[in-house]
């Protein structure tokens, strides 16, 4: 495990299938590793940020074989430590997505909301 001082990793963006992020407050060089259901995966890259002292830019390829209906759940970690996770959601109707819940919730709760306030104004209650 890397020498460290409050060891962070903060995700900045995935494009072209790699995940990538900067993991600062570091003192030695880093050892990171992704898991994917229990299983390590190959071809983490991590590379110091030039004139950055303790930053570094971690690049995780994600495997095309990995992307499949569902939700797929990476954690990257540093010794026992999880540093950070991400998530690649595929192939799953937006019905099933609690992204698509929420938005019904709250057309529910628009709908009530006219309805008793048109009950409010039929009826005179205040």
């Amino acid at each position: 495990m890397a020498g460290r001082a409050e060891m962070t990793l903060t995700a900045t963006r995935i494009v072209a299938g790699v995940w990538e992020g900067v993991l600062a407050g570091v003192t030695a060089d880093p050892v990171l590793e992704v898991l994917h259901e229990g299983t390590a995966l190959d071809g983490v890259q991590v590379a110091a940020l030039p004139g950055e002292t303790g930053r570094f830019a971690v690049r995780v390829p994600i495997p095309l074989a990995l992307l499949n209906d569902g939700v797929q759940t990476f954690l990257i970690r540093s010794g026992a430590e999880v540093l950070a996770r991400f998530t690649v959601i595929m192939g799953v109707p937006m019905e099933d997505d609690v992204r698509a819940e929420i938005d019904l919730l709250r057309a529910e709760l628009d709908l009530l909301k006219r309805a008793f306030r048109r009950h409010c104004v039929d009826t005179g209650a205040v």
